[in-house]
């Protein structure tokens, strides 16, 4: 399958990768860390099929994005906001269907929470929040300092992050098998490497959704869906709880079975939930 952005825009001077799919309400995939809008290519072609328009992008200094080669350009989770309005603002969309996962539900929840009456409804897949993140092997890592890994050989920087990313799923052999080389081609390399480390890791700060904590309840003024993988290793679920309880009215669904990167785990039954809670909530 290609990739599910065939199109770049500009938004404030750098090149975001992007694509749209069906007709229908509209809906908006936002991904996370380490990943890309691949790991929506299982989910999308529901969302079409039930009668959506679909918008998917990289985010910046992800995937087919642009990586930034200035420093002082900010790939964080706030710094991924204006990005995502901006795309907005090219799509013609004022009113949407937010589905984010992992970082992007931050991003999710700093957009709900400054534009609530842009979003129609909000879906968060095993996402950060409060200081949940970084998971404790990456911040443990972080103050070791990163150094060594930054300029580790490529053979051994791609064999240490397949490791890492086996730890997202349960079903390792279905990963390896469908799209383990294609997360790992986006951040190794030449360009992937260091970007991976410059425009992902060193954002990886609590502080992007701590910032927000205080005023989740307000998430709760439009429908709210949370879904969670039982056996997610680096948002565990006591985290979905909690987020379950600060957000009035919000439905949470905890899958057996599953993952981090729940879309890899148990896609047909997220599409399902999805497909059900926009029919729903439309």
């Amino acid at each position: 399958m290609t990739q599910l952005v065939d199109q770049h825009c500009v938004i404030n001077g750098n090149r975001i990768a992007q694509g749209v799919h069906g007709e229908g309400e509209p809906v908006v995939l936002i991904h996370g860390t380490p990943s890309s809008s691949w790991i929506w290519r299982n989910i999308l072609p529901s969302l079409v099929e039930a009668g959506h328009k679909v918008h998917v992008f990289d985010l910046l200094g992800y995937g087919l994005s642009e990586r930034p080669r200035d420093p002082n350009i900010d790939t964080s989770v706030t710094g991924q906001v204006p990005i995502l309005e901006g795309l907005l603002d090219i799509w013609g969309l004022d009113g949407l269907h937010v589905i984010a996962h992992d970082i992007g539900g931050g991003i999710a929840q700093r957009f709900g929470i400054q534009s609530p009456e842009r979003v129609r409804t909000l879906t968060m897949i095993d996402v950060v929040s409060y200081d949940s993140w970084p998971s404790k092997r990456t911040h443990e890592q972080m103050q070791a300092g990163l150094e060594k890994l930054i300029k580790a050989p490529d053979a051994e920087h791609r064999e240490h992050f397949r490791e890492w990313l086996y730890s997202t799923v349960l079903n390792k052999k279905r990963l390896a098998e469908t799209s383990m080389e294609t997360y790992l081609d986006f951040i190794c390399g030449p360009v992937g490497q260091g970007s991976f480390f410059q425009h992902q890791v060193m954002h990886y700060d609590p502080k992007h959704t701590d910032e927000v904590a205080p005023r989740y309840a307000e998430l709760g003024e439009r429908p709210v869906q949370l879904i969670w993988g039982a056996d997610d290793a680096w948002q565990v679920v006591a985290w979905a709880h909690k987020l379950n309880n600060a957000i009035p009215g919000s439905e949470l669904h905890v899958l057996e079975n599953c993952g981090h990167f729940s879309m890899e785990d148990q896609p047909e039954k997220i599409s399902a939930l999805l497909v059900d809670f926009l029919e729903r909530n439309s």
